[in-house]
């Protein structure tokens, strides 16, 4: 059953992720009002890396907007949408394939979770693409490509309707920032 908490957290993060697109700085606020909303919608679903996940969406919210401000702040310009090298791109990998396993086994280990590897697999990638979207990485939204179509089927599985279609509106929403990043990239693509 869909929750008011839940209702308000997806009207958030809709937005949180047009703004994203549009590389506007609104988006860091407003992920982190969603972050706070859903800790607790996923908290009540016993998805305990999704609720821990929010929570270090909203720390690293702030460390987001702090990102995306800098250039009106220091009069420099701000990151500009970016390609990874090829060695970024595979520390990237090591790291997710790094912090899958390990998120899973907390999971697994300390707390009731029925699906600590699904959950544990999300939490790691989401890590992942948050700091590929601060950085203004293109990839980025391949990430959340991925971790947005794994997460439809959790959520389903969790019988959280709502958030079902937040993710399948993330999904398109990936796809459309990846082809918006992509032609607004400075440089040879």
């Amino acid at each position: 059953m869909m929750s008011m908490t839940e209702a308000a957290g997806f009207a958030l993060a809709v937005v949180m992720v047009v703004c994203s697109i549009k590389e506007l700085h609104w988006s860091w606020p407003l992920a982190i009002a969603s972050s706070v909303l859903y800790f607790f919608v996923f908290q009540d679903s016993q998805l305990y890396g999704e609720a821990a996940l929010q929570i270090v969406f909203a720390l690293l919210g702030l460390w987001g907007w702090w990102q995306w401000l800098r250039p009106s702040v220091f009069k420099t310009p701000g990151p500009d949408i970016q390609r990874m090298s090829s060695r970024a791109g595979l520390l990237t990998a090591i790291t997710a394939l790094t912090l899958w396993p390990l998120v899973a086994l907390l999971l697994q280990h300390l707390t009731d979770s029925d699906v600590p590897w699904w959950d544990g697999f999300v939490t790691a990638l989401s890590l992942v693409g948050q700091y590929l979207l601060g950085r203004k990485y293109l990839e980025t939204w391949l990430v959340w490509i991925l971790v947005n179509g794994v997460s439809i089927g959790l959520f389903a599985y969790k019988s959280l309707w709502l958030t079902v279609l937040l993710y399948a509106i993330f999904l398109a929403m990936s796809g459309v920032g990846w082809r918006t990043w992509h032609r607004k990239m400075k440089g040879p693509v």
